[in-house]
């Protein structure tokens, strides 16, 4: 038996008893002492109200007025989970042991019949970077970089980090206020405002060395640091999209651009954003994404670097 169905059958002989021991469990399911007790421990982990005897009678029972509630999914909701699950394999995601243990809970959970359809979906559906000749529902092999989920639990309760990072053969250490933490092109960024150079700053986590967070004498306030970015970046570049543009725009966009809609129908569109025309690694990307947006698009203000890029683009293949 497995441990989460084993899991399963143990919490509902929990629920159907006033009073119960080790023994009795390990008698009940065939398990050793050892195996019993982190059985049990797993289950007031899962929030079971268990409450402890100590004595030579003493056992175990459910806090008064306690159930356990009943977990039912409807057969488009597993389907809807499980196929959320094989989505984001290998996408170097967070919490990989809560996200495998919560697949098997899920699977523990289901009918045979729900398990097989389970399987045929995980035959016929592909998704980008999903090994089609491994048979496993529970394959979740991605390993994302160990700091991304220190860093996901410093930034819950704090977004002002002290964070160092490896550039070339030295260690730099910056002060940031973190803006947004995001994947982008199989990469997690963290976008942030760093509090001295008063500036935003863009690195990769697989760059961190350490993140702590930032002594709060040296902070600036929230709205400081709003203002400051607003002087920093003015709209520079604004276009107007028809519907093919559109099109485009919802299969790829930075994460950064967004459209606003200038007709009910949704077929036309504005776009305005700020590139920054000193680093030319964003000038290379957005001038890439400005001709797979296509020539659906009229341009009412572009920096000149822009329009530059796009003509030795265009030169290349029209000399």
């Amino acid at each position: 038996m497995r441990k989460v169905e084993r899991i399963n059958i143990i919490m509902r002989y929990v629920n159907n008893r006033a009073h119960f021991t080790i023994s009795e469990i390990m008698r009940e399911f065939n398990i050793s002492r050892s195996t019993a007790i982190r059985d049990i421990r797993e289950i007031e982990s899962l929030g079971v109200p268990l409450v402890a005897e100590v004595g030579r009678d003493g056992g175990y029972f459910v806090m008064n007025n306690s159930v356990l509630p009943t977990v039912r999914f409807t057969d488009n909701e597993i389907k809807a989970l499980f196929i959320a699950f094989m989505a984001t394999r290998n996408q170097q995601l967070p919490y990989l042991k809560s996200r495998q243990s919560l697949a098997e809970k899920l699977l523990g959970l289901i009918s045979k019949n729900q398990q097989d359809d389970l399987v045929l979906l995980n035959q016929i559906l592909l998704f980008e970077g999903t090994n089609p000749n491994n048979p496993d529902l529970l394959d979740l092999s991605d390993l994302p970089h160990p700091m991304l989920e220190k860093l996901i639990q410093i930034l819950l309760s704090d977004s002002y980090l002290s964070v160092a990072l490896q550039e070339e053969k030295e260690i730099v250490s910056y002060p940031i206020y973190l803006l947004h933490l995001y994947r982008e092109k199989s990469l997690w960024l963290v976008e942030g405002f760093d509090l001295e150079e008063k500036k935003r700053r863009t690195f990769s986590v697989d760059n961190l060395v350490t993140v702590e967070p930032y002594p709060i004498k040296k902070r600036l306030s929230k709205k400081k640091i709003l203002e400051l970015m607003k002087q920093e970046e003015a709209v520079n570049l604004v276009l107007e999209l028809g519907p093919k543009a559109i099109a485009q725009f919802r299969k790829y966009h930075p994460l950064k651009v967004s459209i606003s809609y200038t007709n009910p129908y949704q077929t036309t569109a504005i776009l305005r954003t700020f590139i920054n025309v000193h680093k030319s690694e964003e000038l290379n990307e957005i001038t890439n994404w400005l001709f797979f947006l296509g020539g659906d698009i009229k341009i009412r203000e572009m920096p000149e670097e822009v329009l530059e890029g796009m003509r030795e683009r265009l030169s290349l293949f029209c000399p």
